[in-house]
């Protein structure tokens, strides 16, 4: 487990505006020339796996709410696409993206919504988790950087490496976890303390001026369990209390649980009855009673 949540580090700058958005005659003209998808290989077996859990577990029991409303808000949650965040520069390719009030395309079939155009978004995902694996990843030199310049509000780096050569090797030295974590403050990432996110900057809301930025209200733990047959270390969503977000299989699995522990108690309670000379007859609509017990014939 990492260290437990704690109120994250506040700003003491305001943040680097981020660059409008090119013009819009000339995005929808640039958006077809752009090269969103290949066939290239791209990640192991186990960082696909991990990816798979991070976003899975997200659609099945993340709901974020607006923060001055409290009305349910729309996210999206994507796993190694390309994300675009200035027109003469090529994609970053991130692992793992969080973005809240960004709602899933209806359809792909416009090129554009195939991949994550910052410009046709509205803005940079909130969130970016990166997971090594390889010597020379960059994750904490050139990614780091581009990933700041393109607005992200929190950056982590997960290494499962665990190599002389690993990049986070002197990371795990003085914190003991593979995990480390950044905050973007005056446009570029500073070590984060906290393993709970919630972003409480500023942000551009309308004409009138700014708004407080909607919390993420997620934090990130490490979780010693199987998932998909292999039992390692993974990377987790977790609520405050550091409980992980369950994928729809993990909650389809508490349910039936639940639902065998309650059978298992009905059977004892009738079994009880029973013991003492009492059964069960139909009430009334609302289910089943204790029978009046039949006192014995007089001697």
């Amino acid at each position: 487990m990492v260290s437990a949540p704690s109120s994250p580090v506040q700003p003491s700058m305001p943040e680097t505006a981020f660059p409008p958005p090119p013009d819009k005659g000339y995005t929808r003209c640039a958006n077809s020339d752009l090269v969103i998808e290949d066939d290239e290989p791209a990640d192991s077996i186990l960082s696909k796996k991990l990816q798979r859990l991070l976003t899975s577990a997200l659609y099945a029991s993340f709901q974020p709410k607006a923060k001055d409303t409290g009305e349910p808000i729309p996210f999206l949650a994507t796993a190694n696409v390309g994300l675009f965040y200035a027109l003469k520069l090529p994609p970053l390719m991130p692992d793992v993206t969080l973005s809240l009030e960004v709602a899933p395309p209806a359809s792909f079939e416009r090129k554009e919504d195939r991949t994550y155009l910052v410009w046709e978004m509205g803005k940079p995902p909130d969130v970016v988790i990166e997971i090594v694996s390889k010597r020379k990843g960059e994750e904490l030199g050139r990614k780091r950087k581009d990933y700041a310049r393109a607005g992200v509000s929190y950056y982590a780096v997960y290494d499962r490496t665990a190599g002389v050569a690993s990049p986070l090797r002197q990371l795990r030295e003085l914190q003991g976890s593979p995990l480390a974590l950044f905050q973007r403050r005056g446009g570029e990432f500073v070590p984060f303390a906290s393993t709970w996110l919630e972003d409480k900057g500023l942000r551009p809301a309308n004409a009138k001026g700014l708004r407080p930025a909607n919390a993420i209200g997620l934090g990130l733990t490490l979780w010693q369990r199987s998932f998909e047959v292999v039992n390692t270390e993974w990377l987790r969503w977790c609520d405050r209390e550091g409980q992980v977000l369950p994928t729809g299989e993990e909650k389809a699995a508490l349910e039936q649980q639940r639902a065998e522990a309650e059978r298992q108690r009905a059977e004892a309670l009738l079994e009880l009855l029973r013991s003492h000379g009492k059964g069960l007859r139909p009430a009334n609509a609302k289910g089943l009673r204790p029978a009046n017990a039949i006192a014995p014939p007089a001697a």
